[in-house]
C-alpha cells in the first residue's frame, strides 16, 4: 500500500543511500556504501564557492570487508563532496573498526572508535545503520547454506521487530523450537 496523498509541497532535499554486498574471491566479503545529499536548488558555501542544484553536498563511500563470523577484516572510507574543505580528514579513522564484529553492542562499539568528533556523522550513520544490515542480508544466506545457525541456538533475529516477535505466527513456523505464544 502506498503512502496517503500529501499536502501540496514543494522538494527541497534528497539523501541516496546505496549499500552493495560481494563475496570475494578469497571468501572474504565486502560490503560497500554510498550516501549522497542533493538539493534541488544553488546555493553558497564558503569552503566550495557554492553548490549547484543537483550537485552532492555530501557525497561519501565505505567499504568494509567482513569474514562469514562479520568480524570486520579492513576498512576503507572517502568523502568526494563535502561543505567543509576539512570533512575528508577523518576517513583514515574509519580503520579503528578493524576487529570490531557486527552483531550485538555493534552501535556502541561503532560510536566508541569513530562517534562524535572522531568521525563523520554521515560515514558512522551509515555504519550503524544500513551497512550493518547489507552485511547480515548478505553474508546471512551463505551461512544458511552450509548449515551455520542449525545448532539449535535461539536465532539472534528473533524479537527484532514485529514480524519476528518471539510470539508470533513466523518465529512459530521457521522455528517452533524458540515460539513463545500459546
Amino acid at each position: 500500500m502506498p503512502l496517503s496523498k500529501p499536502a501540496p509541497r514543494q522538494h527541497l532535499h534528497t539523501r541516496e543511500i546505496v549499500c552493495r554486498g560481494y563475496k570475494r574471491d578469497d571468501g572474504l566479503w565486502d560490503i560497500e556504501a554510498r550516501l549522497a545529499d542533493t538539493k534541488t536548488y544553488s546555493f553558497e558555501n564558503h569552503d566550495r564557492g557554492g553548490v549547484a542544484a543537483g550537485e552532492p553536498l555530501h557525497g561519501m563511500a565505505l567499504r568494509i570487508t567482513v569474514d562469514d563470523d562479520l568480524v570486520v577484516k579492513d576498512a576503507e572510507a572517502v568523502t568526494e563532496a563535502s561543505p567543509f574543505s576539512i570533512c575528508g580528514d577523518i576517513a583514515a579513522a574509519y580503520r579503528a573498526l578493524i576487529g570490531l564484529r557486527i552483531g550485538p553492542g555493534w552501535r556502541k562499539a561503532v560510536h566508541q572508535k569513530v562517534g562524535g568528533v572522531a568521525g563523520c556523522t554521515h560515514l558512522t550513520d551509515m555504519l550503524v545503520g544500513p551497512i550493518a544490515v547489507a552485511a547480515f542480508h548478505t553474508v546471512s544466506p551463505a551461512r544458511e547454506k552450509r548449515g551455520d545457525g542449525s545448532s539449535g541456538e535461539r536465532p539472534r533475529v528473533i524479537d527484532t521487530c514485529h514480524a519476528l516477535a518471539g510470539d508470533g505466527p513466523v518465529v512459530a513456523r521457521r522455528w517452533p523450537e524458540h515460539y513463545t505464544g500459546k
